[in-house]
């Protein structure tokens, strides 16, 4: 698949996201506010007790599979597109991704990784004006969690989402974007309740956001993540390398997923 094979992305299937009731916004500002000693006191025991993993080694560009280059990605995201989880980036998301396009489409497949650990939206567009940039044809990110965390604005987490995508069109001529939905937070044990169930509706409602953010516009998708797989009995438990040693981050089969996923959909 070559980029003047791309086509314009299929309008998206199904019912538009519906937003979150003015009343349900509210009453979750009033449920902060209210827990605001709480939810700072186990956000703090959070991050003083939370296993700190390195992002993945590895030279953060190359190629996958054999033959001619026939497809480019740029990858522009936080702690999970740098494959804080596992060891290489050949087992993270970039490796996964680019090696999953080359399977599907029998050529080789270029990417190129933008992506730090800790970056916001804003922060991973600063990154990546400062950044040489290859040719690209699509891009794809991985943003949003850190958003939640600091509680950034929809608009202004769009507005940078936007900032993005313009530099890679601008400055890597990419044509085609896919921009990764929020992971499901309310559901991550590594967080106690409430916070867990305050993070996790607000990742819902950001997430919602993207998705209306991008309806209408021809070359921009959103993708969820793939659901994580149950264990049979255990409906609480994932398979051994789902998820990182952390409890926050994906693992080996978790990127792997992801990968694939993500390369289904581009096709």
């Amino acid at each position: 698949m070559s980029a003047s094979e791309l086509p314009p992305l299929p309008a998206r299937r199904g019912t538009p996201a519906p937003s979150t009731p003015a009343p349900r916004r509210l009453a979750t500002q009033a449920y902060k506010l209210a827990l605001l000693p709480v939810l700072l006191a186990q956000g703090r025991r959070v991050r003083d007790n939370a296993l700190r993993l390195p992002e993945a080694a590895g030279e953060r560009r190359g190629v996958a599979g054999r033959g001619r280059v026939a497809l480019r990605v740029l990858i522009v995201g936080d702690s999970s597109a740098a494959g804080v989880g596992v060891g290489t980036q050949d087992e993270a998301f970039a490796g996964q991704l680019a090696q999953s396009l080359a399977e599907r489409t029998g050529a080789a497949v270029g990417w190129q990784l933008v992506a730090t650990s800790g970056h916001t939206a804003a922060d991973a567009a600063r990154a990546l004006a400062g950044a040489k940039l290859e040719t690209a044809d699509l891009l794809v990110t991985a943003l949003g969690v850190n958003d939640v965390l600091d509680q950034t604005r929809p608009a202004q987490f769009l507005a940078a989402l936007d900032e993005i995508h313009a530099l890679a069109v601008t400055r890597a001529q990419v044509t085609h974007a896919w921009h990764c939905g929020l992971p499901p937070l309310g559901t991550f044990e590594l967080l106690p309740r409430p916070l867990r169930w305050i993070l996790g509706r607000d990742a819902s409602h950001l997430d919602r956001s993207l998705v209306r953010h991008l309806e209408g516009q021809a070359t921009r998708l959103h993708l969820p993540l793939p659901d994580a797989p149950r264990m049979p009995g255990k409906e609480d438990a994932t398979p051994e390398g789902w998820m990182a040693r952390d409890g926050f981050h994906p693992g080996l089969l978790g990127y792997r997923q992801w990968g694939r996923q993500v390369a289904e959909a581009i096709g």
